[in-house]
């Protein structure tokens, strides 16, 4: 499937969603930062600064952006006989700029960051990752934790309020959850894990309350070793779970049931992040971590899956 590039020179990019009038925002973990551009990529500024490492980002009920702060990396950079620069997360998991794992809501104008959770039951967040807001107005998020030499945080997925009312941890333990997504019908609550490679579902019962799981499918790895890895996620309108996907590079569509798993290669190894967009929301934007750039796919097969609380463009 052919692409285009929308915009380049990004520190690492995810956790991308359109705004009210169309434009796109997308994180930049190195920088600490969120950045706007129009879809074709001409107009490009920083929205808003939040220091450390801005991971997901998701509009709430109140129009602000919420973003899960995964507090910071070291990082290192490198080339490719090509001269592509490619960035990378480095082997310590805490900068010297790190401000620890933390949800933050950035106001609508992105004039004021302010830190709503650092914690849950006096538990510190370890490195929030991905969220996903429901009809209630409150939101599911992953902790993805940090990897420490040969061990890592054990973490898990929690269910919040944009207030600050409440937070509660609702999945544990996972293996470094990552991306997370509803269904349609919101009957299903969707978490991808990064080493495994698996997809799970989850029966939501009531809004914040889970049932029954299972592993929809694992992501098909790359030659020669047949390895790949997860990373975040949305869903079509068809309810096909899309997750960006790591070493085996790219994005992979998964229908609900697991029967169809198609995967769609790309040039990154870190592919990071995908929304849905566009009056249609035919557009497909994707986000390549190492290799910093934001991507669309403009005739995605199917469409997407309108988020709550995301505005509904004029027609073309």
């Amino acid at each position: 499937m052919e692409y285009r590039v929308v915009a380049t020179d990004i520190e690492f990019a995810e956790g991308p969603l359109e705004l009210p009038d169309g434009d796109i925002l997308f994180t930049e973990i190195r920088a600490g930062t969120l950045t706007r551009v129009s879809p074709d990529g001409s107009r490009r500024e920083t929205f808003a600064t939040t220091g450390g490492g801005p991971n997901g980002a998701a509009i709430g009920p109140d129009g602000a952006i919420y973003v899960t702060q995964n507090g910071g990396f070291l990082w290192s950079e490198s080339r490719t006989a090509s001269g592509q620069r490619m960035i990378s997360p480095g082997n310590r998991p805490e900068g010297d700029d790190y401000i620890g794992g933390q949800i933050q809501r950035v106001s609508a104008d992105g004039s004021e960051v302010t830190t709503i959770y650092r914690e849950c039951d006096g538990e510190p967040l370890k490195g929030p990752n991905d969220l996903v807001f429901d009809r209630e107005g409150n939101f599911y998020f992953t902790d993805h934790g940090k990897r420490h030499g040969r061990s890592r945080d054990i973490t898990g997925v929690f269910y919040a309020s944009p207030t600050g009312d409440f937070i509660r941890e609702i999945i544990f333990p996972l293996e470094a959850p990552n991306g997370i997504g509803l269904s349609p019908d919101e009957r299903t609550l969707y978490v991808a894990e990064t080493p495994t490679g698996r997809l799970w579902a989850f029966d939501i019962t009531a809004p914040g309350e889970i049932g029954d799981r299972h592993v929809v499918a694992t992501v098909p790895g790359a030659p020669p070793h047949n390895f790949a890895m997860c990373d975040s996620m949305c869903v079509d309108g068809e309810g096909n779970v899309i997750v960006a996907t790591i070493i085996n590079g790219g994005i992979t569509s998964i229908s609900p049931d697991g029967a169809t798993v198609q995967h769609h290669p790309l040039p990154d190894r870190v592919t990071t992040n995908a929304c849905f967009a566009g009056p249609d929301l035919r557009t497909l934007y994707v986000t390549m971590g190492a290799m910093g750039q934001l991507i669309a796919f403009d005739n995605w097969p199917t469409v997407g899956h309108r988020l709550n609380f995301q505005a509904e463009q004029g027609s073309t």
